[in-house]
């Protein structure tokens, strides 16, 4: 099994090799790849240096799986090629998402529809990834109308320059700018770039990306995206509205009882999902569970999960994992 990682030095990259070792892939061959200015650089993985090489060199290796998380552009230019030289690409940006021939995946939810035919496989946003492994059950049990979800993301969302910026301010240096305001002691409704509609592309992805990974357009998502000067983790509140009732105690259930869900949720002992746990962890994280009271068949709780990890790099190596047990490469 020859596997690509492109993107190798980035955040997300890291995290990716960190998930491949963890998880004792089947990884026979390695190639770490990057851009030109990172080409020559060594990395370790697994107690062996790897020289990063270019994308070029990476599609003339031919690997059975290439894992891109080095942006948008890079996958729109490159990840065709590794298609055309027989690759399965799965894709870390938002290039790819909604684009109808290509399959957005969460694996315990649409693996199944994975086919050796799939060549680019889109890896979804985030803070959706947390937000539909905790909708899933639930919406086969009581059927989603509405949802409205607030979140609270992390600096380690937007990269290393953000992650610089925050260390900066609590330093007193002056460095440079990720955001166009502070972000210590500071909150920033705005992650991502504006659309035309008023809403940030993050909150567009939250609205969209959940419809196609459900195949199910019958629900609607508003979504308000806020930037926090957390070092890492992704924090949501959920309120969602269904079409039939439920009891908080099958609710409780059925969460406890989805694999890659933890239930963390008793007001009598401050049991609650937050950012500091959630960290180098694979599971979503659920808690703040309770009916909201000013309209029927209506729930709020509150979601937490490693954005680097489930968010990113763990989906990834859990879609390629489906690939190679399904032999599907």
């Amino acid at each position: 099994m020859k596997i690509a990682v492109v993107g190798a030095t980035g955040m997300v990259g890291e995290v990716m090799l960190k998930v491949l070792k963890e998880r004792n892939f089947p990884v026979d061959e390695l190639l770490l790849v990057a851009s030109p200015r990172s080409v020559g650089k060594q990395l370790e993985f697994n107690g062996k240096n790897y020289t990063v090489i270019g994308l070029q060199d990476a599609v003339d290796a031919r690997p059975d799986i290439a894992i891109f998380s080095a942006g948008g552009g890079t996958s729109l230019e490159w990840a065709p090629k590794f298609a055309e030289v027989g690759s399965t690409v799965i894709d870390n940006s938002s290039a790819w998402r909604m684009d109808p021939t290509k399959k957005l995946v969460v694996p315990e939810i649409n693996a199944s529809e994975l086919t050796k035919e799939d060549k680019i496989i889109a890896n979804p946003n985030c803070s959706t990834i947390q937000l539909v492994m905790a909708l899933a059950p639930l919406h086969e049990k009581y059927k989603m109308k509405r949802v409205v979800v607030s979140t609270y993301q992390s600096i380690s969302g937007t990269g290393v320059k953000a992650v610089k910026q925050l260390e900066n301010e609590l330093a007193g240096v002056q460095g440079e700018m990720a955001y166009p305001y502070p972000i210590n002691k500071n909150a920033l409704p705005h992650c991502d770039v504006f659309e035309d509609n008023g809403y940030t592309k993050e909150e567009m992805k939250l609205a969209n990306e959940p419809q196609k990974i459900f195949n199910d357009h019958s629900f609607a998502i508003s979504a308000t995206a806020v930037r926090i000067p957390t070092s890492g983790g992704h924090s949501e509140a959920v309120n969602v509205q269904f079409e039939n009732d439920f009891t908080l105690t099958d609710v409780r259930r059925l969460l406890n009882e989805t694999p890659g869900v933890v239930l963390q949720d008793n007001p009598d002992t401050n049991t609650y999902p937050m950012p500091i746990y959630a960290h180098d962890k694979d599971d979503v994280f659920v808690g703040r569970i309770r009916r909201d009271e000013s309209q029927p068949n209506t729930l709020n709780m509150w979601v937490v999960a490693d954005n680097l990890r489930k968010g990113a790099a763990t989906n990834a190596v859990q879609i390629a994992e489906y690939l190679v047990e399904n032999k599907l490469v």
